[in-house]
């Protein structure tokens, strides 16, 4: 047990007085999580893919770690240095998801990884966090110097990142970034009327996606009839459940994950079901709910609008991200391949991960003084 002094007055010394000590808890028991699964349900899927049975498995836990780092490193900044932070890693990953339909490798008929320096990247994974706080900061800063085109400037970004994520395609992710810029922009105090139509913007667009995109269509129409095309990786991930029951088959002793496609990462939560149980995907799913609820709550007490506009953007991509994997993976939504934060496999995903809980606990940290000029400075 980590013994510091509260006159302790050192840079870990403050940080561990005024970081939320329980979050942080909570996130490295997801991560324990993630190491477990990933050891259970990688294996078969490498093996199924003529590589060495731990090619996944030293991979993530590689990234694993590192994301703790990065959630650490980042969790010391002050407010202006996650608002530097962010515009950076949204100006560069911008720039690679651009030059990512030119160079990138497509994968299943998507085309959102770019290779650097030997390393697979997908840049829209870092555009989420670093779009959340600038959208944040233009709000913040529009309600404390009208004249200054701040909502303008955000729809504009948001218009950009739409368009790029389109582009891939990625029409799951362009809901997630719609949902943070429309609770950032009802936060902000916009009238009803028009969070009214930016609200029906986003539903009409999901609507035209079902149109414009054939593989949305398909899946859309497979989870309201069956019997439209194959279902192979739902009803194997529904069987896994029923498999696990209430206590699971055990650690290891789960055989969907030798046939689902995916099982290390988009149905990583089928596996955790099927060879641990129904309670511990409820201890998971209890653990990400406290994450999400305890940042809420700290936002109670804050009176800065640019960390409360950010942090509620930061929590709900998280929040839904959790939520579309696992609804996905128990067929309450059409199958989206969205990760399990810190539980599937995928370095960019975890990093961009830990980049983004980083920063709510940067900004969730207990600071004197603080206030709505923050923002300003």
């Amino acid at each position: 047990m980590l013994s510091i002094a509260r006159t302790d007055t050192s840079l870990l010394g403050r940080w561990w007085w005024t970081v939320d000590r329980w979050t942080l808890a909570a996130l490295v028991s997801i991560v324990a999580v993630g190491a477990v699964l990933t050891l259970a349900a990688s294996p078969p899927v490498a093996d199924r893919l003529g590589l060495e049975p731990f090619y996944f498995v030293r991979r993530q836990f590689v990234f694993l770690p590192l994301a703790l780092a990065v959630v650490a490193t980042t969790s010391l900044m002050s407010p202006r240095g996650i608002r530097r932070l962010a515009v950076v890693c949204f100006a560069v990953a911008a720039v690679l998801m651009a030059l990512t339909p030119v160079f990138g490798e497509e994968i299943k008929g998507a085309t959102r990884w770019i290779v650097l320096f030997g390393q697979s990247v997908q840049p829209s994974e870092f555009v989420k966090p670093g779009f959340a706080v600038i959208t944040a900061w233009l709000c913040a800063a529009r309600r404390l110097e009208p004249r200054f085109p701040g909502y303008a400037i955000s729809t504009a970004l948001f218009a950009m990142v739409a368009a790029l994520l389109l582009m891939q395609p990625d029409v799951g992710m362009t809901m997630v970034v719609a949902a943070v810029w429309g609770a950032q922009f009802f936060l902000a105090g916009l009238p009803l009327l028009v969070v009214g139509v930016i609200g029906v913007i986003i539903v009409s667009g999901a609507v035209g996606t079902y149109f414009a995109f054939q593989h949305v269509q398909g899946r859309v129409d497979r989870f309201f009839d069956s019997s439209a095309g194959d279902n192979f990786q739902v009803t194997q991930s529904l069987e896994a459940f029923r498999n696990g029951g209430l206590m699971g088959l055990g650690p290891g002793e789960g055989q969907i994950k030798a046939v689902l496609p995916d099982a290390h990462a988009d149905f990583v939560f089928a596996v955790a079901g099927e060879e641990l149980g129904l309670i511990a995907c409820l201890v998971i799913v209890t653990l990400f709910a406290f994450v999400v609820l305890r940042g809420f709550s700290r936002l109670l007490k804050e009176d800065s609008l640019f960390v409360l506009l950010a942090v509620t953007g930061l929590l709900v991509q998280f929040g839904l991200q959790t939520l579309i994997n696992m609804a996905s993976a128990t067929n309450l939504i059409p199958p989206k391949g969205m990760t399990l934060p810190f539980v599937s496999y995928g370095g960019s995903s975890v990093l961009a991960l830990a980049l983004t809980m980083g920063m709510v606990l940067a900004l969730t940290r207990e600071r004197p003084g603080r206030g709505v000029a923050e923002v300003a400075r």
